[in-house]
């Protein structure tokens, strides 16, 4: 399996430091709810994680939650709000949503304000180390005694003292030094430490965290591409002046993703929160439009491409409708051509999730073996040895890709097909299954009897109680699904 390493710019091969994959993705910073850039990460590396468990691998993932930070402050004292009342609220919010998009749950899910102790230790160790010192507004990182400085960013000191910009009460030596520990005086925030009273500086809460959690070079770690700088560049810089140990092996980030071909801003009023989202499209879709996209490509949110991927949704599901029904029977009959495509269509899928995690390609692979299975399945000639193989494959596929067919049931809609089943004629149903089966059975008898008035008026009063019935291809009888 090969990843490329956005600190080395080169496709590699992936090898973890034990068969215990240690990954650390950044987590939220809850000062608000969660909006489609973050599910767009999250989803992203949830299919890194899938595709690792189904290779063998364990993980074990850990994603902080940034829970002491400027912009937490600033909307409590513009709120009112408690800041642990808000970031627990925000977070618990998108904790649900994330279940709702299929996101596997992070093992772990650190706090700053749980993690101060440790904080203050790895400052003390960098300060011991010589690579910091204090000023009476802080304590700070001393990125001209880091030799590495700027290596994952590529960008070279001149450069980054360029783009810093020092603010009147501080005492830097250099401009493009950074807060370890923010002095402060009666903040909203603020701990005791060795430097009197302040709050962390936001990028060593992440490397605090990992020393505390991961116990080792981490294998993966994660983000969006707007945290390279300064963020990432600044975990790896604090992290190996105080451990002297290489801080990770592997960094891969998101692409940026934009609404209607703007960046999403609150001012431009394109900024959609997961909630919005999911509640204008199913989980599947959302994630199936993400995959559309190689995780580190730019990607533009649409909601015209989001119906699209609603019908492609249905078509993956139909097709495993399909595959389950044609296998309720017994076959010997063997289809060679059909054999060595398939397994040609299904080894494609994971050649191509292994160069970079590809799933633009493997989902086209997918796709194909969609198209394959439904024309040989209208052929009348089955192979039914193969097809148990293809659908256990179809089955792991759409587990790495976190596509979950969700069949609402249909007690919740009992009444309303009750009491049609009842109006048509049907000797008082018990369950709305037999109501169900009445109706389908009355329809098709209908339709032999070429009523079609009649068979079209129970299909539209089905629709409109929300069951559709689709008739099956080749041979009598319906099929159903709820919406």
């Amino acid at each position: 399996m090969q990843f490329l390493d956005s600190l080395t710019k080169e496709i590699k091969t992936f090898l973890p430091v034990q068969n215990r994959v240690v990954m650390y993705v950044c987590g939220l910073t809850p000062y608000d709810s969660a909006h489609i850039g973050h599910a767009r990460t999250y989803v992203s590396f949830d299919v890194i994680k899938r595709y690792l468990i189904k290779k063998g691998y364990s993980v074990f993932h850990i994603q902080n939650i940034t829970d002491v930070d400027d912009k937490i402050i600033k909307r409590c004292k513009e709120t009112g709000a408690n800041p642990k009342n808000l970031t627990e609220q925000n977070h618990n919010e998108a904790l649900e949503l994330f279940g709702q998009l299929h996101i596997l749950p992070a093992d772990v899910y650190p706090k700053v304000t749980e993690h101060i102790p440790q904080i203050i230790d790895l400052i003390k160790l960098i300060m011991d180390n010589g690579n910091a010192y204090e000023t009476e507004t802080g304590v700070y990182f001393d990125v001209s005694s880091f030799g590495g400085y700027g290596k994952l960013s590529g960008q070279d000191m001149e450069e980054i003292e360029a783009g810093s910009r020092k603010e009147v009460d501080e005492s830097k030596n250099d401009p493009a030094d950074f807060a370890l520990w923010k002095k402060t005086k009666n903040e909203i925030i603020e701990f005791d430490s060795p430097w009197g009273r302040g709050r962390p500086g936001w990028h060593i809460e992440c490397s605090a965290m990992v020393r505390t959690h991961a116990k080792q070079t981490l294998d993966i770690h994660g983000g969006a591409r707007d945290l390279i700088f300064p963020h990432h560049e600044n975990e790896i810089a604090q992290s190996e002046a105080g451990t002297k140990k290489k801080f990770c092996n592997c960094w891969m980030h998101t692409g940026f993703l934009t609404v209607n071909g703007e960046k999403m801003s609150k001012s431009l009023g394109n900024f959609i929160t997961l909630r919005q989202a999911l509640s204008n499209s199913t989980p599947n879709a959302l994630r199936l439009f993400y995959l559309q996209a190689h995780y580190r490509s730019p990607l533009d949110y649409d909601e015209d491409n989001l119906q699209a991927t609603e019908e492609s949704v249905e078509r993956i599901f139909n097709t495993l409708g399909l595959l389950n029904e044609t296998l309720a029977n017994a076959g010997s009959h063997v289809d060679q051509d059909f054999r060595e495509k398939t397994n040609s269509l299904v080894a494609t899928f994971y050649k191509n999730m292994e160069n970079d995690c590809n799933t633009p390609e493997a989902l086209s692979s997918l796709f194909s073996l969609l198209r394959m299975i439904n024309g040989h399945l209208a052929s009348g000639k089955v192979d039914h040895a193969q097809l148990r193989i293809v659908k256990n494959a179809l089955q792991d596929m759409l587990w790495i890709l976190g596509l979950e067919e969700k069949r609402k049931g249909l007690e919740e809609k009992k009444e309303d097909i009750l009491a049609l089943a009842i109006k048509l004629g049907a000797p008082k149903p018990e369950t709305p299954e037999q109501a169900l089966e009445f109706l389908i059975k009355l329809r098709e008898d209908s339709r032999a009897a070429k009523d079609y008035k009649k068979s079209d008026e129970i299909r539209d009063k089905l629709k409109a109680i929300g069951i559709i019935l689709e008739d099956k291809t080749g041979t009598s009888g319906s099929r159903w699904k709820i919406i």
